[in-house]
């Protein structure tokens, strides 16, 4: 038997989720989409950590957050079940559970993805500061980790980029791929959650494997050279992974994402000279290498004076700020131009994975905002925070049950 569209949404996402992967398989099937070899590039969704965090980035950026307008807990619950499941299905390259062949009601996939493969598609989610306000009695279950970000010197956020009491980062290496991801979580979420913002992305930013090449940011200069490889797994349980020692159990191998929107003055950049722009950042543009280095990986000389005190990379150092370190994954934006001043809207979409982002982002933002010369040249237009729980371990169970539970 065939469930309709309208009976999927009617059952909710307990029962889909419970149907299980026999039942995804079995409407992939029906829908023409299924593959009986998995895809090559398909990224496992299930596992102890939720992927799109330590993953290798992929190329594209589809990220959205959304305020919650279920109006208990059992519908949050219902939510995130839904979510989960048919997560799963996109991340595997199937098309969402539920009815696509029925001529008289809307299909169950939105169908822009049909024919496209996985493309390492990575949907992770996050829990935002005000999903703890006691709408779903999840007060006492705030981790104390997830406090509100500071005002930092120079923000200029605006609360139509900021904000959210849930987040998805869905990544690809198909621009379509992740834009569908973030589309029929949207659809699926309706009732449920209304979209607060979104920011589509390209090119990461950042490196998080020694085997990648740097890749570069709008400014023209590689970004991430010094980024924590994922791969390493000492620094990635010191830096990302929240531990058992945490106030919250459910937060147990999770972590913490922040993102911040920011314009990148990409004109006045563009008028400044090559020396200054190499003393701003303090690497060489062309090469990378910190200035008075030859090659990229060559160690900073904070010892010096060939770095400006005010240069970026030695502001960010784990040298200069007692070791901290977070893990980077950012994506350069465009949003056009402003038609006041026929300037490109441009920049980094900065999202950063830590433990505890009172100690890590925080505390470097701040002395970022006071002290960095590249403050010039660039603003912070949007902000979030959110707390990312751990994965879901096989189907059947879905994002956060640990908070509902523990």
């Amino acid at each position: 038997m065939r469930a309709s569209r309208r009976g999927f949404l009617a059952l909710g996402g307990a029962a889909v989720a419970g149907a299980g992967a026999g039942a995804l398989v079995t409407h992939a099937a029906e829908a023409g989409g299924s593959n009986t070899t998995p895809p090559a590039d398909r990224v496992p969704f299930h596992g102890a950590r939720q992927a799109g965090i330590a993953t290798p980035a992929q190329q594209r950026l589809a990220f959205a957050a959304y305020d919650v307008t279920a109006g208990d807990r059992a519908s949050l619950q219902a939510l995130l079940q839904t979510w989960t499941a048919a997560a799963a299905a996109m991340c595997a390259g199937e098309p969402v559970p539920g009815d696509s062949t029925t001529p008289q009601a809307p299909p169950a996939d939105t169908g822009e993805a049909i024919g496209l493969s996985p493309a390492n598609l990575t949907i992770t989610v996050g829990f935002g500061p005000s999903l703890f306000d006691g709408r779903f009695g999840l007060a006492d279950r705030r981790p104390a980790a997830l406090a509100d970000l500071p005002r930092f010197a120079g923000d200029h956020l605006d609360p139509l980029t900021s904000g959210g009491d849930l987040c998805i980062q869905a990544c690809a290496d198909d621009p379509m791929v992740a834009f569908h991801a973030i589309r029929n979580l949207a659809r699926l979420g309706r009732g449920s959650v209304v979209m607060r913002w979104s920011q589509l992305g390209f090119g990461k930013a950042t490196s998080t494997s020694a085997k990648e090449q740097t890749p570069r940011n709008l400014f023209g200069f590689k970004d991430g050279t010094r980024n924590i490889e994922t791969s390493d797994d000492a620094a990635m349980n010191q830096h990302v992974w929240v531990g058992a020692d945490g106030d919250q159990r459910w937060m147990t191998g999770g972590t913490y994402l922040v993102a911040r929107k920011i314009r990148m003055k990409i004109e006045a950049w563009d008028r400044d000279y090559l020396a200054d722009q190499e003393n701003v950042v303090g690497r060489q543009k062309v090469s990378g290498a910190p200035l008075g280095g030859s090659a990229e990986h060559d160690t900073p000389d904070f010892g010096g004076s060939l770095i400006p005190a005010d240069a970026h990379i030695r502001l960010a150092s784990p040298e200069g700020n007692n070791g901290v370190r977070i893990l980077r994954r950012g994506y350069s934006y465009t949003d056009g131009m402003f038609s006041s001043s026929g300037e490109l809207d441009a920049g980094l979409f900065f999202i950063a994975f830590q433990r505890d982002p009172r100690t890590q982002f925080v505390a470097l933002q701040r002395k970022l905002a006071a002290h960095d010369a590249l403050n010039e040249y660039v603003q912070h237009v949007g902000s979030g925070l959110y707390a990312c729980p751990p994965g879901v371990p096989a189907a059947g169970d879905y994002w956060g049950s640990q908070l509902f539970t523990s």
